[in-house]
């Protein structure tokens, strides 16, 4: 599977379980830690929980598994690492309070059209 059907997979599989605010950050060129970050918020730890569980059973299915997942029984900030896709999934007040978003600011954004399931560009990439 290519990285980007990697992360559109992902993305695909949080908004099943009604993940908010779904966001990818493409960090390609800017960081060696990864090439994509898939943002989601839930609304409760139960919500995280299932999220991520959708996630990686999704990815397992696809022959997929994460390298680690870390937070899970917290449910309040998760993390599925993929390798050169990050998966954070967040509770609402926690991912303001991060800000990740803000952090990359320079990443290009994307984010997943509700009717076709595909990713689109948000916008151009920001300079500053």
């Amino acid at each position: 599977m290519e990285t980007i059907d990697t992360v559109t997979a992902c993305a695909r599989l949080a908004d099943e379980k009604k993940a908010k605010d779904i966001l990818v950050l493409k960090l390609s060129g800017l960081t060696d830690i990864t090439d994509y970050f898939v943002l989601a918020s839930g609304t409760s730890e139960r919500h995280i929980k299932t999220i991520v569980d959708s996630v990686t059973k999704g990815m397992k299915e696809e022959g997929i598994r994460p390298h680690t997942i870390e937070g899970y029984y917290e449910g309040r900030w998760a993390v599925i690492d993929y390798q050169n896709v990050i998966v954070h999934v967040f509770l609402e007040n926690l991912r303001e309070l991060y800000d990740l978003e803000s952090l990359w600011i320079e990443a290009e954004r994307y984010r997943l059209n509700k009717e076709n399931k595909d990713l689109e560009v948000e916008n151009e990439k920001t300079r500053t």
